[in-house]
């Protein structure tokens, strides 16, 4: 009898406790939701805006348009419905992609066979989100031209301040009348970590195109495979960015099917990058977004108001370091072993103009700003004939002064 009497505190408890539990799930998800898109918007790239939101003790519904900070070429609607749990809550959705009228009509006619459908999931009490898109095939037609994605995928997974991405595509093949562009399968990883506001933050990217064909008239390439990794890094005095490309093979697939025409590798490095200015940018940029709104995210005129900031990222004196070219061509029986250094004089930035580099006069000016040397190790001898030295120079310095290349002390030859 007392077990029995027991029976209803106890089953009360744990409703209460059910009911609680339901409570913190769904306002953890609302926060952590929040977050990320304050996240996504601090690093200056997308306008962010939630369009409706209806969260819930047992499920949440919602729309998110993502846009491109600047202009406002499309937009991408995401419709979320969240079904919560105590643990986890799952979450399914669909992705609605809108052009403006001026991008419709430059692409013209897009068919898919369905809309792409999305899901993922939020942990509670980690706070990790696991988020999956796969995309049905796609194809956009215009004038003679086609663009045709198959097997899109995506998958974003991470919690505050540490973000994974990895995303593949099977095949792209873009096709212009008689010429055809193909590439794939591709695959792109990507890791992002930052602090509040991304007052700091590193990304790394590692892009892999296992091959790319281009089919054309006068010319047949291939490349397999071609690789990207870049690393970003924003700090307390700099915004820095490493760079590498790395080629396999690049094949003339008519003339030479079996033998590279060019393989190696690239590294460089840009820094002295301004961070305080690219914080500034950032900041301005959020601020364009505010004042714009859903037809056009950023007033006109924001190059203009941009500028004092933009050149205030090259007060430090950007430099360019070339750690290393290390190119080969079997075919041609060249080798290339090169590095240098290349860098921005940043003296009266007031005399710039980044609106006015449309003009000759003003590229003339930011290309007498810049100094520096590419030296190539051990030169073959048929590079020194082409560049008309001696045919014993070994090591060609290639200097840059004021913007103007020359070789060994010498002018380039004019071809």
């Amino acid at each position: 009898m007392r077990k029995e009497r027991l029976i209803v505190p106890v089953l009360a408890a744990l409703t209460v406790v059910w009911l609680v539990a339901q409570l913190v799930s769904s306002v953890l998800f609302e926060r952590s939701l929040s977050q990320a898109l304050a996240d996504l918007e601090a690093r200056g790239e997308w306008r962010v805006k939630r369009i409706s939101s209806d969260p819930g003790w047992l499920s949440s519904q919602g729309s998110i348009l993502l846009s491109p900070l600047l202009g406002r070429p499309w937009r991408l609607e995401l419709n979320y419905d969240a079904r919560h749990g105590v643990l986890a809550s799952d979450i399914t959705g669909t992705l609605r992609p809108r052009l403006d009228g001026a991008l419709q009509q430059a692409v013209g006619n897009v068919s898919a066979p369905s809309v792409p459908r999305w899901e993922g999931r939020y942990h509670t009490y980690t706070g990790r989100s696991d988020m999956h898109v796969a995309l049905a095939p796609l194809v956009i037609t215009q004038h003679g031209r086609e663009l045709a994605v198959k097997g899109a995928r995506l998958q974003l997974r991470g919690v505050y301040g540490d973000w994974r991405l990895n995303a593949g595509l099977d095949q792209l093949t873009l096709t212009d009348h008689d010429a055809r562009l193909a590439l794939g399968p591709v695959t792109l990883e990507s890791r992002y970590t930052y602090i509040d506001g991304a007052y700091h933050f590193n990304q790394h990217d590692k892009l892999r195109i296992e091959q790319l064909t281009l089919n054309h008239p006068k010319l047949d390439l291939a490349f397999a495979p071609l690789v990207v990794h870049t690393d970003m890094a924003l700090d307390e005095r700099e915004l820095r960015i490493d760079g590498e490309l790395t080629l396999d093979d690049v094949l003339l697939t008519e003339e030479a099917p079996d033998t590279s025409a060019l393989n190696g590798r690239v590294e460089v490095t840009l820094s002295r990058l301004n961070a305080d200015a690219v914080r500034r940018v950032f900041a301005q940029l959020r601020q364009e977004t505010a004042w714009g709104d859903s037809d056009m995210p950023v007033a006109e005129g924001v190059l203009q108001r941009l500028e004092p900031a933009l050149l205030d990222v090259l007060a430090d004196s950007p430099r360019l370091d070339i750690s290393q070219i290390a190119l080969e061509s079997p075919l041609l029986g060249i080798p290339m072993e090169a590095d240098g250094a290349l860098f921005f004089d940043a003296r009266a930035l007031d005399e710039l103009s980044i609106t006015a580099l449309d003009q000759p006069a003003m590229q003339a000016r930011f290309l007498d700003r810049l100094d520096g040397d590419i030296t190539w190790h051990e030169a073959p001898t048929v590079a020194a004939l082409w560049l008309g030295l001696p045919l014993n120079a070994r090591e060609l310095t290639f200097d840059l002064v004021k913007g103007t290349w020359r070789v060994n002390g010498r002018a380039l030859p004019d071809w």
